[in-house]
């Protein structure tokens, strides 16, 4: 499987980078020491920033806001999902327990600002490719009606559209039968420490999803 990154969308915004984590798993329903970890650790630290900025201040929520705007989709109405999970937290309310991979992919983007999507690479047909979202598309989203994908950046394999940094369709959702995983994690920043980004991201995936053969790389 190839990722790849269109030429559409390094010209609007060509800092644009993918932070690729391929591995193999056995989903669980949760793991209570990621939640643990969550809720008095990085919690915590989100509320904390948050007493001093707004949500939408927060550096790389406020990159991926500025990216949205350059590809021409309007960030406060589709909103990048790590500025959803962050504005749970701001309200107090409980972040969504989903299964060990969902939950430790939702903890990198709390910690991080960026955007996380994870996809079950069996449900995926051929390569992969992050392009701009064409006028008229549009998906049925995860516990969503259909996401009006136009000028989105959305991943795409052979038979069309299937994720993005907002709103991930039902295609490659993972799900307790997945075993092959990719999780991606969106990055419109050029001021980023990525290596550091990728082992972090490493290390909760194995601890928390009890991830093995990992393959990690960076499309750019």
């Amino acid at each position: 499987m190839n990722i790849s990154i269109s030429s559409e969308i390094k010209e609007k915004v060509p800092c644009t980078k993918l932070v690729v984590l391929k591995y193999s798993v056995e989903v669980k329903e949760q793991n209570a020491d990621l939640w643990q970890y969550m809720e008095e650790k990085i919690i915590p630290a989100v509320e904390n920033e948050l007493e001093t900025k707004n949500v939408t201040e927060i550096k790389n929520v406020a990159s991926s806001r500025k990216a949205y705007k350059s590809f021409g989709k309007d960030p406060g109405r589709y909103r990048v999902s790590s500025e959803a999970l962050i504005r749970r937290i701001k309200q107090g309310k409980d972040l969504y327990k989903i299964n060990t991979v969902v939950d430790t992919n939702n903890l990198i983007s709390v910690e991080s600002g960026f955007s996380v999507g994870s996809y079950d690479i069996d449900n995926v047909n051929g390569d992969i490719t992050l392009k701009l979202g064409k006028a008229g598309e549009s998906y049925k989203g995860i516990g969503k009606d259909s996401v009006n994908i136009e000028n989105l950046p959305v991943l795409c394999d052979n038979d069309g559209p299937f994720g993005s940094p907002t709103s991930d369709s039902e295609k490659a959702m993972i799900t307790l039968n997945s075993k092959n995983i990719v999780t991606l994690i969106y990055v419109f920043a050029d001021d980023e420490d990525i290596n550091s980004l990728i082992t972090k991201a490493e290390g909760y995936i194995k601890k928390y999803a009890n991830a093995e053969n990992i393959e990690k790389f960076i499309v750019e």
